[in-house]
């Protein structure tokens, strides 16, 4: 970090404002380079800002921030201009010409975790946050910058530290006066450790679908409804609605919000046995992304004189639509009815094209995303990178557990648990892994 970078901290276009970052030790040099002198720390003032040859670039708002109490923890400066194409570009060539380097992606924050500023699960929670989309999103990836997993983590060390303590009390001071069972003491602390793990691993797929979306599929023989109710609930013509069977083809996804969680709606194509290559490759399709769905909405026609058999991929727990409510009643909802009540399922009669009925099915929608992703308690861990090393530490503790006779063994097993929780927040923290975290950062974050 001998270098000093800069980047444009705000989205290219034009714009009231845009921002422009700096960090490294060179900052203060080059600031004082465009604005004619630096200004008092944290303290924000208006400057001209020129280049080499001493044309006005523009009129900004020019902040310093020395460090370690900046972002980065190194000496940086924030340029707030006036958010013309040209003017940032003028900015950036004259950085360019003191000799900065322009920022990699994520290397701000990158920065932030090399000076101690931040853990590595606060550094994926400033991704999160940046990325977040709902409101749900926003209060884990804060909760994430916060530093939780941290604070877990802390606690989780002092278990380990009590354990390996006493196995290796054991290996190494076998001939003093010790008490026969200290290697036997150990077992609480790793009772505590592998519930803590546990529960942690079980808020890692809570968090990842908060991230990611709660997915709904919807379901059925072609013709009875799934369309015009994925247009119905997306407010917007985003499927084709004909009275042709076999229209949809692919699964076609629209992206909701429920209660501030986001939720991922897949019209598929009607379940049916069919000689036409295409539609089968659809059905197909069609039932794997209904069994990968968080929830399943069988949509029947309810004014159908046939009643269509229940989807085998259906589970207790997902919801029975009989759709098109505002027709005369045909068989098929008959049937429909007796078949959700052997398979537990809940039943709504309803049209897509009355609005009372589509907010009577958002709301049981919104209970379903609510009851699944919804707690007091946020997740320590966020992220499939948490899951595994959580696993892996999980796995050395248990068998550390299982060879409390052997402290030899014990102990190392609870080293390595040590170790892979270490990772998590980046103690121990391959450059490979660093790289690939930090790549997924925007430019000036």
């Amino acid at each position: 970090m001998n270098d000093t970078i800069f980047a444009p901290a705000t989205a290219p276009g034009r714009a009231a404002v845009a921002v422009v970052r700096l960090s490294g030790p060179r900052g203060g040099e080059a600031l004082a380079a465009l604005a004619g002198r630096r200004p008092p720390p944290r303290r924000a003032v208006v400057r001209q800002l020129r280049d080499a040859a001493g044309r006005v670039l523009d009129e900004a708002l020019v902040l310093w921030m020395p460090g370690p109490g900046s972002y980065t923890g190194e000496d940086s400066a924030e340029l707030h201009l006036h958010g013309g194409p040209a003017v940032v570009s003028g900015v950036l060539e004259a950085l360019a010409g003191l000799g900065l380097r322009l920022a990699e992606p994520g290397e701000f924050t990158r920065r932030a975790f090399e000076t101690g500023r931040l853990d590595l699960a606060q550094a994926e929670g400033v991704a999160d946050l940046i990325e977040a989309e709902t409101e749900a999103q926003r209060r884990q990836a804060i909760d994430q910058l916060g530093g939780a997993l941290g604070r877990a983590q802390e606690v989780w060390r002092s278990d380990l530290v009590e354990a390996l303590a006493l196995f290796e009390a054991a290996v190494d001071f076998p001939d003093e006066d010790l008490p026969e069972d200290v290697a036997a003491r150990a077992q609480p602390a790793l009772e505590r450790l592998v519930a803590a793990l546990r529960l942690a691993l079980a808020g890692v797929d809570r968090a990842e679908r908060v991230r990611d979306g709660f997915t709904i599929a919807l379901t059925g023989a072609p013709n009875a409804g799934k369309s015009t109710l994925l247009n119905a609930l997306s407010r917007r013509e985003a499927a084709i609605v004909t009275a042709t069977p076999g229209t949809t083809r692919d699964v076609i996804e629209v992206a909701l919000q429920l209660k501030g969680y986001k939720v991922i709606l897949a019209d598929t194509a009607g379940l049916r046995d069919t000689p036409d290559e295409v539609e089968a490759e659809g059905v197909r399709r069609a039932r794997r992304r209904a069994e990968a769905a968080d929830l399943r909405l069988w949509v029947v026609d309810s004014s159908g004189g046939d009643g269509s058999l229940a989807p085998d991929l259906l589970r207790s727990g997902d919801l029975c639509l009989l759709a098109k409510a505002d027709l005369p009643a045909g068989d098929a909802g008959a049937r429909a009815l007796a078949d959700a009540a052997g398979l537990g399922l809940e039943t709504l009669r309803m049209s897509a094209h009355r609005p009372e009925d589509v907010a009577a099915l958002e709301a049981i929608l919104s209970e379903r995303v609510i009851a699944a992703l919804g707690s007091a308690e946020p997740p320590s861990a966020t992220r499939l990178r948490h899951a595994a090393l959580l696993r892996e530490a999980l796995q050395r503790l248990e068998s550390a557990r299982a060879l409390s006779a052997e402290p030899e063994l014990a102990a190392e097993d609870v080293r390595l648990a040590a170790r892979a929780l270490d990772r998590i927040t980046g103690k121990i923290g391959p450059e490979d892994v660093l790289d690939r975290i930090f790549s997924t950062f925007c430019i000036g974050k």
